[in-house]
Protein backbone atom coordinates (compact mmCIF):
# COMPACT_ATOMS: atom_id res chain seq x y z
CA UNK A 1 0.00 0.00 0.00
CA UNK A 2 1.49 3.41 -1.19
CA UNK A 3 1.40 6.44 0.54
CA UNK A 4 0.92 10.44 -1.11
CA UNK A 5 3.09 12.92 0.74
CA UNK A 6 1.04 15.68 -0.06
CA UNK A 7 3.91 19.00 0.01
CA UNK A 8 2.35 22.33 1.04
CA UNK A 9 3.41 25.30 -0.93
CA UNK A 10 5.26 27.73 0.82
CA UNK A 11 4.61 31.43 -0.05
CA UNK A 12 6.05 34.20 1.24
CA UNK A 13 4.44 37.28 2.35
CA UNK A 14 2.15 39.22 0.13
CA UNK A 15 3.78 42.34 -1.93
CA UNK A 16 2.28 45.66 -1.98
CA UNK A 17 0.50 45.17 -5.28
CA UNK A 18 -1.15 41.93 -3.36
CA UNK A 19 -2.55 43.99 -0.98
CA UNK A 20 -3.85 47.29 -2.40
CA UNK A 21 -7.52 47.54 -3.58
CA UNK A 22 -9.14 46.75 -6.90
CA UNK A 23 -9.07 50.90 -7.42
CA UNK A 24 -5.56 51.54 -5.56
CA UNK A 25 -4.75 48.64 -8.30
CA UNK A 26 -5.83 50.58 -10.74
CA UNK A 27 -3.97 53.44 -9.62
CA UNK A 28 -0.97 51.89 -9.24
CA UNK A 29 -1.28 50.94 -12.86
CA UNK A 30 -1.14 54.32 -14.18
CA UNK A 31 1.45 55.70 -11.55
CA UNK A 32 3.96 52.85 -13.14
CA UNK A 33 2.72 53.60 -16.94
CA UNK A 34 1.92 57.38 -16.42
CA UNK A 35 4.40 58.50 -19.45
CA UNK A 36 3.24 56.44 -21.75
CA UNK A 37 -0.73 57.26 -21.02
CA UNK A 38 0.83 60.74 -20.95
CA UNK A 39 2.15 60.46 -24.49
CA UNK A 40 -1.38 58.79 -25.84
CA UNK A 41 -2.99 61.28 -24.01
CA UNK A 42 -1.02 64.51 -25.98
CA UNK A 43 -1.62 62.24 -29.11
CA UNK A 44 -4.90 62.30 -29.06
CA UNK A 45 -5.02 65.71 -28.12
CA UNK A 46 -2.86 67.05 -31.22
CA UNK A 47 -5.24 64.43 -33.71
CA UNK A 48 -8.06 66.59 -32.81
CA UNK A 49 -6.09 69.71 -33.17
CA UNK A 50 -5.22 68.93 -36.48
CA UNK A 51 -9.04 67.70 -37.58
CA UNK A 52 -10.32 70.99 -36.02
CA UNK A 53 -7.77 72.95 -38.40
CA UNK A 54 -8.29 71.30 -40.99
CA UNK A 55 -12.37 71.36 -41.37
CA UNK A 56 -11.36 75.52 -40.02
CA UNK A 57 -9.27 75.71 -43.16
CA UNK A 58 -11.50 74.01 -45.52
CA UNK A 59 -14.43 76.46 -44.08
CA UNK A 60 -12.12 79.72 -44.87
CA UNK A 61 -11.00 78.33 -48.30
CA UNK A 62 -15.10 77.85 -49.23
CA UNK A 63 -15.88 81.04 -47.77
CA UNK A 64 -12.99 82.94 -49.50
CA UNK A 65 -14.23 80.98 -52.57
CA UNK A 66 -17.59 81.88 -53.04
CA UNK A 67 -16.31 86.08 -52.31
CA UNK A 68 -14.04 85.37 -55.22
CA UNK A 69 -16.77 84.05 -57.53
CA UNK A 70 -19.62 87.15 -56.84
CA UNK A 71 -16.91 89.24 -57.39
CA UNK A 72 -16.50 87.16 -60.45
CA UNK A 73 -20.23 87.13 -61.18
CA UNK A 74 -20.97 90.57 -60.97
CA UNK A 75 -17.71 91.50 -63.70
CA UNK A 76 -19.15 88.99 -66.21
CA UNK A 77 -22.97 89.68 -66.00
CA UNK A 78 -22.74 93.16 -65.34
CA UNK A 79 -21.24 94.29 -68.53
CA UNK A 80 -22.82 97.11 -70.14
CA UNK A 81 -23.96 96.45 -73.60
CA UNK A 82 -23.86 100.04 -75.05
CA UNK A 83 -20.11 100.30 -74.01
CA UNK A 84 -17.71 97.89 -75.47
CA UNK A 85 -14.44 99.33 -74.29
CA UNK A 86 -15.72 98.75 -70.50
CA UNK A 87 -17.79 95.09 -71.47
CA UNK A 88 -14.33 93.99 -72.33
CA UNK A 89 -12.34 95.06 -69.85
CA UNK A 90 -14.66 93.49 -67.47
CA UNK A 91 -15.01 90.67 -69.09
CA UNK A 92 -11.00 90.18 -68.90
CA UNK A 93 -11.37 90.84 -65.45
CA UNK A 94 -14.06 88.49 -64.73
CA UNK A 95 -11.77 85.41 -66.51
CA UNK A 96 -9.08 86.39 -63.99
CA UNK A 97 -11.13 86.35 -61.32
CA UNK A 98 -12.83 82.88 -62.42
CA UNK A 99 -9.16 81.44 -63.04
CA UNK A 100 -7.97 82.37 -59.79
CA UNK A 101 -11.08 80.74 -58.36
CA UNK A 102 -10.53 77.65 -60.16
CA UNK A 103 -6.69 77.39 -59.82
CA UNK A 104 -6.63 78.26 -55.67
CA UNK A 105 -9.47 76.96 -54.90
CA UNK A 106 -10.00 73.31 -56.76
CA UNK A 107 -12.00 71.73 -54.04
CA UNK A 108 -14.25 74.37 -53.25
CA UNK A 109 -18.20 74.31 -54.43
CA UNK A 110 -17.81 77.08 -56.12
CA UNK A 111 -14.98 76.09 -58.45
CA UNK A 112 -17.31 74.17 -60.01
CA UNK A 113 -19.77 76.85 -61.32
CA UNK A 114 -16.28 79.03 -61.69
CA UNK A 115 -15.03 76.48 -64.06
CA UNK A 116 -18.27 76.43 -66.14
CA UNK A 117 -18.74 79.88 -66.38
CA UNK A 118 -14.94 80.24 -66.85
CA UNK A 119 -15.42 78.32 -70.41
CA UNK A 120 -18.11 80.59 -71.11
CA UNK A 121 -15.93 83.88 -70.53
CA UNK A 122 -13.10 82.06 -72.80
CA UNK A 123 -15.61 81.65 -75.46
CA UNK A 124 -16.86 85.00 -75.48
CA UNK A 125 -13.69 86.48 -75.40
CA UNK A 126 -12.41 84.11 -78.52
CA UNK A 127 -9.77 82.27 -76.62
CA UNK A 128 -11.42 78.45 -77.82
CA UNK A 129 -8.08 76.72 -76.55
CA UNK A 130 -8.83 77.95 -73.18
CA UNK A 131 -12.28 77.40 -73.44
CA UNK A 132 -11.55 73.86 -74.55
CA UNK A 133 -9.23 73.30 -72.00
CA UNK A 134 -12.15 74.09 -69.35
CA UNK A 135 -14.76 72.20 -70.24
CA UNK A 136 -12.80 69.31 -70.35
CA UNK A 137 -11.76 69.65 -67.22
CA UNK A 138 -14.89 70.21 -66.04
CA UNK A 139 -15.87 66.80 -67.72
CA UNK A 140 -12.91 64.88 -66.19
CA UNK A 141 -14.01 66.75 -62.69
CA UNK A 142 -17.72 66.58 -62.29
CA UNK A 143 -18.75 63.24 -64.26
CA UNK A 144 -21.36 62.57 -61.23
CA UNK A 145 -23.48 66.17 -62.38
CA UNK A 146 -24.74 64.31 -65.41
CA UNK A 147 -27.48 67.12 -65.47
CA UNK A 148 -25.26 70.13 -66.27
CA UNK A 149 -22.38 67.65 -67.71
CA UNK A 150 -24.38 67.48 -70.75
CA UNK A 151 -24.81 71.32 -70.92
CA UNK A 152 -21.20 71.19 -70.94
CA UNK A 153 -20.69 68.94 -73.18
CA UNK A 154 -22.64 70.61 -75.63
CA UNK A 155 -20.50 74.13 -75.03
CA UNK A 156 -17.80 72.04 -75.97
CA UNK A 157 -19.48 71.35 -79.14
CA UNK A 158 -19.61 74.79 -79.72
CA UNK A 159 -16.45 75.90 -79.17
CA UNK A 160 -15.03 73.00 -81.40
CA UNK A 161 -17.20 74.05 -84.07
CA UNK A 162 -15.83 77.72 -83.72
CA UNK A 163 -12.65 76.38 -83.97
CA UNK A 164 -13.59 74.17 -87.42
CA UNK A 165 -13.15 71.11 -86.05
CA UNK A 166 -16.44 69.09 -86.98
CA UNK A 167 -15.10 65.47 -85.66
CA UNK A 168 -14.54 66.80 -82.36
CA UNK A 169 -18.15 68.96 -82.46
CA UNK A 170 -19.99 65.83 -83.70
CA UNK A 171 -18.70 63.67 -80.92
CA UNK A 172 -19.19 66.43 -77.64
CA UNK A 173 -22.57 66.41 -79.31
CA UNK A 174 -22.72 62.84 -79.72
CA UNK A 175 -21.55 62.85 -75.51
CA UNK A 176 -24.59 64.33 -74.55
CA UNK A 177 -26.50 61.46 -76.20
CA UNK A 178 -25.01 58.90 -74.03
CA UNK A 179 -25.72 60.95 -70.65
CA UNK A 180 -28.69 58.94 -68.59
CA UNK A 181 -29.14 62.37 -67.01
CA UNK A 182 -29.00 65.04 -69.45
CA UNK A 183 -32.03 67.35 -70.31
CA UNK A 184 -30.64 68.37 -73.15
CA UNK A 185 -30.81 65.88 -75.82
CA UNK A 186 -33.19 66.88 -77.95
CA UNK A 187 -30.60 69.89 -78.73
CA UNK A 188 -28.03 67.79 -79.44
CA UNK A 189 -29.80 65.52 -81.64
CA UNK A 190 -30.84 68.74 -83.53
CA UNK A 191 -26.97 69.91 -83.34
CA UNK A 192 -25.64 66.84 -84.42
CA UNK A 193 -27.96 67.05 -87.83
CA UNK A 194 -27.04 70.24 -88.70
CA UNK A 195 -23.44 69.25 -88.34
CA UNK A 196 -24.18 66.30 -91.05
CA UNK A 197 -25.89 68.76 -93.62
CA UNK A 198 -22.92 71.10 -93.05
CA UNK A 199 -20.54 68.11 -93.77
CA UNK A 200 -23.25 67.03 -96.81
CA UNK A 201 -24.02 63.84 -95.41
CA UNK A 202 -27.82 64.48 -95.92
CA UNK A 203 -28.62 60.90 -94.89
CA UNK A 204 -26.73 61.11 -91.27
CA UNK A 205 -28.49 64.32 -91.34
CA UNK A 206 -32.14 63.22 -91.63
CA UNK A 207 -31.53 60.30 -89.34
CA UNK A 208 -31.15 62.94 -86.04
CA UNK A 209 -33.86 65.08 -87.18
CA UNK A 210 -35.94 61.63 -87.67
CA UNK A 211 -34.86 60.38 -84.59
CA UNK A 212 -35.37 63.72 -82.46
CA UNK A 213 -39.21 64.57 -83.45
CA UNK A 214 -39.69 60.89 -82.70
CA UNK A 215 -37.83 60.36 -79.52
CA UNK A 216 -38.95 64.31 -78.45
CA UNK A 217 -42.30 65.23 -80.26
CA UNK A 218 -43.11 67.85 -77.60
CA UNK A 219 -39.42 69.37 -77.86
CA UNK A 220 -39.26 73.31 -78.46
CA UNK A 221 -36.85 71.91 -81.48
CA UNK A 222 -38.94 69.44 -83.24
CA UNK A 223 -40.76 71.58 -84.91
CA UNK A 224 -37.62 72.71 -86.63
CA UNK A 225 -36.50 69.24 -87.13
CA UNK A 226 -39.27 68.66 -89.16
CA UNK A 227 -39.14 71.71 -91.33
CA UNK A 228 -35.27 70.24 -92.24
CA UNK A 229 -36.66 67.11 -92.65
CA UNK A 230 -39.04 68.36 -95.35
CA UNK A 231 -35.90 70.13 -96.90
CA UNK A 232 -34.55 67.17 -97.03
CA UNK A 233 -36.94 65.45 -98.54
CA UNK A 234 -36.85 67.75 -102.05
CA UNK A 235 -33.79 67.45 -102.14
CA UNK A 236 -33.21 63.90 -102.17
CA UNK A 237 -36.48 63.20 -103.66
CA UNK A 238 -38.72 60.32 -103.77
CA UNK A 239 -35.89 57.73 -104.53
CA UNK A 240 -33.72 58.06 -101.44
CA UNK A 241 -36.36 57.04 -99.26
CA UNK A 242 -37.92 60.41 -98.24
CA UNK A 243 -41.30 61.88 -97.92
CA UNK A 244 -41.29 65.52 -97.92
CA UNK A 245 -44.42 65.39 -95.45
CA UNK A 246 -42.98 62.32 -93.17
CA UNK A 247 -41.90 64.78 -90.67
CA UNK A 248 -45.60 65.91 -90.34
CA UNK A 249 -46.41 62.39 -88.53
CA UNK A 250 -45.21 62.39 -85.30
CA UNK A 251 -45.87 59.69 -82.70
CA UNK A 252 -49.33 60.09 -80.93
CA UNK A 253 -47.63 59.54 -77.12
CA UNK A 254 -44.33 61.37 -75.88
CA UNK A 255 -41.41 59.27 -75.22
CA UNK A 256 -39.89 59.11 -72.46
CA UNK A 257 -37.15 61.39 -71.48
CA UNK A 258 -37.14 65.64 -70.89
CA UNK A 259 -38.28 67.78 -74.17
CA UNK A 260 -36.77 70.79 -72.32
CA UNK A 261 -34.43 73.17 -73.66
CA UNK A 262 -31.24 73.13 -71.64
CA UNK A 263 -30.97 76.24 -69.31
CA UNK A 264 -28.01 79.05 -69.86
CA UNK A 265 -26.75 78.15 -66.74
CA UNK A 266 -27.21 75.23 -64.31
Amino acid sequence: MTYKIKVFRKSGPPNEAQLLSGMERVIFHLEHHRVAILIGVLMLVLAAAVVGVVIWYDYRQAEQAVELEQRAARLYFGRPVDEPEKARIRLKGAISQYRQLVEQYPRSPSAQLGLYRLGNALVESNELVGAIEAYKKYIASYRANQLVLGLVSQRLGYAYLLRGDHEQAAKAFSDVLALPGALNKDHALLELGKLEEARSRPEGALSHYQDLTQLYPHSPFAGEAGIRIKALGVKMGPEEGVSPQGSEEFPPQASEGNNQAPSEEP
